[in-house]
């Protein structure tokens, strides 16, 4: 696994921050370093981000595990190359609704019993605020890959569009923070003396329904099912098998090779493995 070492003191903790608290992101050299807070979060977006390469979304953020190197101090983390152009801010959908309606979206939200509803919600005012006539389709996609994945952090301050400050024009956001799914936030949540099952149990979605399935199915009833994995089913164990290999992120306990734990990769595997054969016709047949 490649270290790196961060001379930058620009220390981001704002933008983009998990609805756990903040985690410590750096920007360097036209990319984004992220160190884990809460427990393998850099594992899960690496794996997720890497698997999604293999589906029919085209336009994913790729992260890559780094050791980083920090004021003398060294952090587990991920990296990926920064997706905005110099000319251009991310612009999430809470601080959009608040500047156009001077309420807190995810308050708004609370306001409707039904979970389709507040989709439609959404969908309606971004595409009249911005023009943006595909973001009921790229929101349920987001849902898609949060269910498969079980991302538990989307939040309205995660979900966003970018926006250029030149052209005056907004545009549809890569898929991007994937950290806190495959229950890697062992530090509160699913401490890995926690069982599959139990953590399966206990977990819950965000930010339309506290089942992953009830809103992405919300979603799919209004604009159709759209990720597909280029895989087959089983096939999901061989792709993690390259990945390991090719970061040199080890499964046999050396933690001092690899910077995870036995334990957390076993974890990521059986999640993935569930999850696949959960939802199968998300697969190649």
């Amino acid at each position: 696994m490649q270290t790196v070492e961060i001379w930058s003191g620009n220390i981001h903790t704002g933008e983009g921050h998990s609805s756990k608290g903040n985690q410590l992101k750096w920007q360097e050299d036209g990319w984004w370093y992220k160190a884990d807070a809460f427990g393998y979060e850099s594992l899960a977006e690496t794996v997720s981000s890497q698997i999604l390469q293999f589906s029919n979304i085209e336009t994913a953020v790729l992260y890559e595990p780094v050791m980083i190197q920090y004021h003398g101090k060294t952090f587990r983390g991920c990296c990926s190359k920064n997706f905005r152009g110099g000319q251009e801010e991310l612009v999430t959908l809470e601080r959009l609704y608040r500047a156009y309606t001077g309420f807190s979206l995810a308050r708004e939200l609370a306001h409707f019993a039904d979970t389709g509803r507040k989709i439609q919600h959404i969908d309606e005012f971004v595409g009249n605020v911005t023009g943006l006539e595909e973001f009921g389709k790229y929101l349920t996609v987001m849902l898609e890959i949060d269910a498969f994945f079980l991302n538990e952090d989307r939040h309205t301050n995660n979900i966003a569009l970018i926006y250029d400050t030149i052209q005056k024009e907004y545009r549809l956001c890569p898929y991007f923070d994937m950290g806190l799914s495959l229950f890697s936030d062992t530090r509160e949540a699913y401490p890995l003396r926690m069982g599959f099952s139990a953590c399966r149990a206990e977990i819950q979605a965000k930010p339309f329904s506290r089942d992953f399935d009830e809103q992405m199915d919300a979603a799919n009833e209004r604009y159709g099912c759209h990720l597909k994995f280029e895989f087959k089913p089983h096939e999901i164990l061989s792709i993690l098998e390259r990945l390991k290999e090719k970061y040199g992120i080890q499964s046999n306990g050396s933690a001092e090779v690899s910077g995870y734990q036995y334990e957390e990769i076993e974890r990521v595997e059986e999640t993935l493995c569930s999850q696949a054969r959960k939802y199968q016709y998300m697969f190649l047949r």
